[in-house]
């Protein structure tokens, strides 16, 4: 195997691991709110490590992994952001340990 390859190999492990890092944090987390940023922020990463990975184990893949990558850098912010509010407007509790709602702050000074 050549370096490039056997790198794109350790960055799409990398990525996996840092899916399976999300998919605990999921599970440990209190609230709804907690748990969309989570998954998010770690799924976005771990997309990235992955399709770099693989771009490197296959260039010739590097078009079709590049679209896929900012299309999911350009929607998993957003739809976490729509299902926070969704579940903020139907009054989905916070948890006992969150201190601050800057959201219901910012809803009473509009």
């Amino acid at each position: 195997m050549e370096y490039i390859q056997i790198t794109g190999a350790i960055l799409t492990i990398l990525g996996a691991i840092i899916q399976l890092i999300a998919a605990i944090g999921l599970l440990r987390m209190p609230d709804s709110y907690l748990r969309i940023q989570v998954g998010t922020k770690a799924s976005t990463a771990g997309v990235a490590l992955i399709m770099l990975g693989l771009a490197m184990v296959m260039p010739s893949w590097f078009g079709k992994l590049f679209i896929i990558l900012i299309f999911v850098m350009m929607t998993n912010p957003v739809s976490s952001n729509v299902l926070m509010r969704a579940a903020h407007r139907n009054g989905h509790p916070m948890s006992s340990k969150s201190v601050v709602d800057h959201l219901a702050d910012d809803e009473k000074t509009t």
